[in-house]
């Protein structure tokens, strides 16, 4: 008997604690279950989504160069200073010429001195040629007379050419600048020694000269990225930390073969600068802004609201008390929302959690 009662007594106990949870699940005995709180669900919507790709890059000079001499020597004399503005032709630096200046008397000695073999040897050998025809002399002595005026004259010949190559070599004494630009950055001083360029090596940098009238950006893009990118494509330039309006650009290059930069594989990407006022300096770092895709009123849903099934793409559709799994197709992106092409109508509520990680209802 005394078991007939506790066995009745455990029953009691597990029906009312069944119908405890019903009744704390609902606002009253008849009431419908509480809605979930507003951080758990939102609602699909037609919204315009603009998908951007944020880059970083450094500011660089769409011409720069470095300046070097031709010559070795001492650096007699700079022209400009960094930052000055120039015109192509402008002389910016001397090398010192005076041991140039010492070959140069001395193959004028040498070429005088040609030339004064040259003629004595003409005369000779023209008198020799008279004489000659008249038979009045031998072949040999003839034959030998004309060979000496060969001789001199390929003397003179090289004490011209060895002029020449002094000439040059003065002349490349004076540093022009190649194009107009600007002088960027000068690493030597008047009087320091410098070695010419050469193809043994790669010789001393007198300065670093740039066209600052055209700025380009550079730029390592992530091999994911890059297919995303084209030629001409709009770019908005900001500095970093600044609050200013963006700069305009566009794309100018894509590198056709992808290379290893800081252990991430990618494609240098080049956009030029469009406008620059001023802000934009050699050397700055900037972060650029990339429409890539767009979609107007498109349906839309927050990009938490996307969960992913077996490599599928699936939200969860509150549907009275009913959740559905359903799978969609999904299209334009960005920081927050996503668009949805297939699998759900605008004015759908969806889950932001997935079911299982609902909190119970209390």
């Amino acid at each position: 008997m005394n078991r007939r009662r506790r066995s009745f007594f455990i029953i009691g106990i597990l029906i009312a604690l069944v119908v405890g949870t019903v009744w704390w699940s609902r606002d009253d005995w008849g009431g419908e279950p509480k809605p979930l709180a507003a951080g758990l669900m939102a609602e699909a919507e037609r919204r315009d989504i603009k998908s951007d790709l944020l880059l970083t890059g450094e500011v660089t000079p769409a011409f720069q160069v470095d300046v070097k001499a031709e010559v070795g020597g001492k650096v007699k004399k700079i022209y400009v200073e960094v930052g000055q503005s120039v015109k192509k032709g402008d002389l910016l630096a001397e090398i010192d010429d005076t041991d140039l200046l010492t070959d140069k008397a001395s193959a004028t000695t040498d070429i005088e001195g040609a030339q004064l073999a040259v003629d004595k040897n003409r005369g000779n050998y023209d008198r020799a040629k008279a004489l000659y025809e008249q038979k009045l002399i031998s072949k040999e002595v003839f034959s030998n007379l004309e060979s000496d005026l060969a001789i001199s004259k390929n003397s003179l010949e090289k004490a011209e050419s060895r002029m020449q190559t002094v000439v040059d070599r003065l002349r490349k004494t004076r540093i022009e600048a190649p194009a107009d630009g600007t002088s960027l950055d000068i690493p030597v001083k008047e009087g320091q020694v410098v070695v010419a360029a050469a193809s043994v090596n790669a010789g001393t940098v007198l300065m670093t000269f740039a066209n600052l009238s055209e700025l380009l950006i550079k730029s390592h893009v992530n091999q994911a990225d890059a297919p995303r990118l084209r030629k001409d494509q709009p770019v908005e330039v900001k500095m970093s930390d600044s609050g200013d309006d963006p700069i305009k650009a566009h794309i100018e290059f894509i590198a056709p073969l992808a290379v290893v930069k800081n252990n991430i594989k990618g494609f240098e990407v080049k956009a030029v600068i469009d406008d620059n006022d001023g802000r934009l300096k050699p050397g700055m770092s900037v972060s650029m802004n990339v429409p890539v895709e767009e979609a107007d009123q498109a349906v839309s849903v927050p990009v938490n609201a996307i969960f992913k099934d077996r490599d599928q793409d699936v939200v969860y559709v509150q549907n009275g008390e009913e959740v559905e799994r359903r799978k969609v197709r999904l299209g334009v992106n960005d920081l927050y929302f996503v668009e949805v092409k297939s699998g759900l109508e605008a004015g759908e509520k969806i889950l932001l959690v997935e079911p299982k990680n609902l909190p119970s209802k209390s």
